[in-house]
């Protein structure tokens, strides 16, 4: 048997509770990791890097990125100083990130969830 699902957000974000409601709707189990309360762990931003590339990953549009130095964003400009800044700053990841059986979607796209979660 496989784990749960674990979605990963903040709990203000307006996606992120919409990927939560649409989850409870269909009988999903899932675990929530709020991304600012609970960090991230370096082992799976690297995996989310592989996957999706950090480009995927890091979202421009925030709050947070709004916030930072313009020193601080040009370091985001390749993998590396990306995935450092998204390490110290997790809620500059796009959210919500679904994460199934090693295998990850960032934001939220009914279509793609059902293809992780194996629902047609």
């Amino acid at each position: 048997m496989s784990d749960p699902a674990v979605l990963f957000g903040i709990r203000s974000c307006d996606t992120v509770r919409k990927a939560r409601r649409w989850l409870d709707q269909r009988g999903v189990a899932y675990r929530y990791h709020d991304l600012r309360d609970d960090g991230v762990e370096p082992a799976d931003l690297t995996a989310w890097c592989e996957a999706l590339g950090w480009e995927a990953l890091l979202n421009r549009r925030s709050t947070t990125w709004r916030g930072l130095t313009d020193t601080q964003r040009a370091a985001a400009g390749d993998a590396e100083g990306a995935c450092a800044l998204l390490r110290t700053h997790p809620t500059l990841l796009r959210r919500p990130l679904l994460a199934v059986d090693g295998r990850y979607w960032a934001g939220f796209d009914e279509a793609a969830y059902r293809s992780l979660l194996g629902q047609s």
